[in-house]
């Protein structure tokens, strides 16, 4: 990914990413429900991701990704699914703590990192 992004404003991406492909529009409110926080906040990070060219939001409408902002939302959500399938698969973890840490491992963790570990539960078959 070229854009340097929070684990914040990552969170939203992923957020929206998943209210698309789960409902097909998105709205503020709906972010703000997801993720448990206020709607002004949604709102301003709604500003900050257009800045970057990752979504499109005007007043009061829609929140649509962009391709920029599906890609790398993508890339966002299949680290998140790779971490969590390690962590319950391989280490035997309970879903609600492998949910958990996934979360915040996955802004840290490095690409070289996420493709051996995507390697690994391939060729493991944990990853079926």
């Amino acid at each position: 990914m070229t854009v340097k992004l929070s684990p914040s404003m990552e969170n939203y991406l992923e957020t929206i990413y998943i209210l698309e492909r789960d409902r097909g529009n998105v709205r503020v409110k709906d972010i703000a429900s997801t993720m448990e926080i206020t709607m002004p906040s949604v709102s301003g990070a709604m500003k900050c991701l257009e800045k970057q060219g990752l979504v499109e939001h005007s007043r009061y409408d829609l929140v649509t990704l962009t391709a920029k902002g599906i890609r790398i939302a993508r890339e966002l959500t299949r680290r998140h699914r790779l971490l969590k399938d390690f962590l319950c698969r391989v280490l035997g973890l309970d879903n609600e703590i492998a949910e958990k840490d996934a979360c915040g491992i996955e802004h840290i963790i490095s690409p070289e990192t996420v493709e051996s570990l995507s390697r690994f539960l391939d060729s493991d078959g944990a990853g079926d």
